[in-house]
């Protein structure tokens, strides 16, 4: 494989899980945070209404969660096209 299609490859791939990441984010903080909340009021979790919880607290866990799974998805990628040693 030349390095240009290489290259290309690997951008295509860190566009593919940037993409479902994202949506992913905006599903959680948008979607169970403002468009779910009403049927998320129903139940709670410690104390507060989970559409709340979503709102306040959920989406900011989420986005740090998806940031240690970009990190893993990029250096199993770095392995994959021989950007990293190991």
């Amino acid at each position: 494989m030349s390095k240009t299609n290489k290259a290309k490859a690997y951008w295509r791939e860190n566009i593919k899980y940037l993409s479902i990441l994202l949506f992913v984010w905006f599903a959680v903080s948008f979607g169970c945070g403002i468009l779910l909340k009403d049927f998320l009021n129903r139940y709670s979790l410690g104390g507060f209404k989970l559409g709340f919880w979503f709102a306040q607290q959920g989406s900011i866990y989420v986005f740090v969660v998806l940031i240690f799974l970009y990190m893993y998805l990029m250096n199993r990628l770095d392995k994959k096209y021989g950007y990293i040693d190991n």
